[in-house]
């Protein structure tokens, strides 16, 4: 870091709060608690790849947060060879959103990064999840209290990577973007969408996915970031 940081802004899921775990931790309560009974393991199989493409087109602004909430579910099934009505995606959808922020396990080294990085930098989020769910999680993984600020893509009224929505953060957060670095594990939406406004940004990038650009500085666990912060 050739300059100054004074401002660090995470992504919640995926890099901070371990979205599959407690994903696959919900659909293991749900689908009983449903009357599916089919193997656990293999639907979450499925529905993984799934979420990410649907998440791709929401992010994208191409289908709507309900047309995501059914559809990822529904060819999870299909994928299966199950079919279920609408009333079940229904019910199974309200579950899974009630449900998955009751389990609250974070990426190894969270807090112990947070815990390090507090007394130097202000810190904050910045996420494309829904407001209550995201809000939720923080309080109940004890997050909240390490960050000054929380940006919303529903309050920005748009997604990262969009710059109006870094531009939001950095206004709420009276951060300078020279200033102001992005941690987060998506490549286009985090690190990408952060350089392109002007910040600073380090994929997180446990899954070791090769990325062939010098000009990312990546970890592939979070407390490597104590070696560079």
């Amino acid at each position: 870091m050739n300059t100054k940081i004074t401002d660090i802004f995470f992504d919640l899921d995926h890099t901070l709060w371990d979205f599959e775990k407690n994903s696959a931790l919900t659909f293991e309560k749900i689908l009983p608690k449903n009357n599916i009974h089919i193997d656990t393991k293999a639907f979450i199989a499925a529905y993984v790849p799934i979420n990410i493409e649907y998440w791709k087109l929401f992010r994208d602004d191409r289908i709507s947060k309900q047309e995501m909430r059914y559809g990822r579910l529904s060819d999870a099934f299909a994928t299966l060879n199950l079919k279920f009505d609408d009333e079940i995606l229904d019910t199974l959808s309200n579950d899974y959103i009630q449900f998955l922020p009751t389990f609250n396990h974070l990426h190894d080294g969270a807090i112990e990064l947070l815990t390090y990085l507090k007394p130097k930098y202000n810190l904050h989020i910045i996420t494309n999840g829904f407001q209550d769910l995201q809000n939720y999680k923080l309080d109940k993984s004890n997050l909240t209290p390490y960050f000054k600020t929380v940006t919303n893509s529903e309050s920005a009224g748009v997604k990262k990577p969009n710059p109006i929505i870094f531009e939001h953060a950095l206004q709420l957060a009276n951060a300078d973007r020279t200033s102001s670095l992005m941690i987060g594990d998506c490549l286009d939406a985090d690190v990408k969408g952060a350089m392109n406004c002007g910040m600073k940004a380090i994929l997180f990038n446990e899954t070791t996915q090769l990325i062939e650009d010098d000009r990312i500085l990546q970890v592939n666990h979070l407390l490597e970031l104590k070696k560079i912060l």
